[in-house]
């Protein structure tokens, strides 16, 4: 088994490979201004996935998905003022309560882990749109994901000193890697720079609940109707947001 740790670096590394043949970066030109937001995107690529993946292995899939949901959402709606946007606020703020309500089996460091996952896909739509403005095509982004893997590189390394992994497990690893790494970090590199910071994040309303029927049916990761009614409310805060916008 490789852990959470060790498929993150994993994904982290394919991540890299396919960015880096695609985007070609040419490191000596760049700027500091342009390596400013690259580094930034590192942190919080690495980061991002980190916390993600040690928030499923202690909350499950669909609740560490929807808390990290929060932060595009916060996005979109932090990019206006209109009472519609108010009360989606509200909405998904009952639904967070919903979520970690106080109980005995409550896994506290794993909510914190998503939210802070959370709080790095807000910062990563914003900076991959900036990284974007500054530098030329997927230059910028494949150097972040180059630096990412890096930082990862000792991690992987001790990883595989503890306890050599099956080819399998390792198998699994580079699909998920490239399956939810390389094509969505490529698809969201060029969708952040033609859509709006706070339509993308719209876009992404679905995650929560797919991610808590993959866990139920593929994991058996069972949710309460307490945790479905919060996980509901957050959808319903994007959606209605959504179509605010569209009117």
């Amino acid at each position: 088994m490789l852990g959470p740790v060790g498929v993150v670096a994993v994904r982290q590394y394919v991540a890299a490979i396919v960015l880096l043949a695609v985007g070609r970066p040419r490191l000596r030109a760049f700027t500091w201004r342009q390596w400013q937001p690259v580094l930034l995107l590192a942190v919080v690529f690495g980061t991002m996935n980190l916390s993600l993946y040690s928030a499923i292995d202690r909350i499950g899939l669909g609740l560490a998905v929807t808390l990290e949901f929060l932060g595009p959402l916060a996005v979109a709606l932090a990019a206006t003022r209109s009472r519609v946007d108010a009360c989606c606020a509200v909405v998904a703020a009952a639904g967070v309560v919903t979520l970690m309500r106080p109980q005995p089996s409550a896994d506290y460091l794993g909510m914190g882990l998503a939210l802070l996952a959370a709080a790095c896909w807000a910062s990563y739509i914003l900076l991959n749109r900036t990284v974007g403005r500054r530098v030329p095509g997927a230059q910028g982004s494949a150097a972040a994901a180059g630096l990412s893997a890096l930082m990862f590189l000792p991690v992987g390394i001790a990883v595989v000193l503890r306890q050599p992994p099956t080819a399998a497990a390792v198998g699994c690893a580079v699909a998920a890697g490239v399956l939810s790494s390389a094509v969505p970090y490529l698809a969201d590199l060029f969708t952040l720079r033609r859509v709006p910071a706070q339509a993308f994040g719209l876009f992404m309303s679905v995650n929560p609940v797919l991610a808590a029927v993959v866990g139920w049916v593929g994991l058996g990761q069972r949710l309460g109707w307490t945790e479905w009614a919060g996980i509901g409310a957050i959808v319903v805060a994007n959606s209605l947001s959504m179509l605010a916008r569209r009117g």
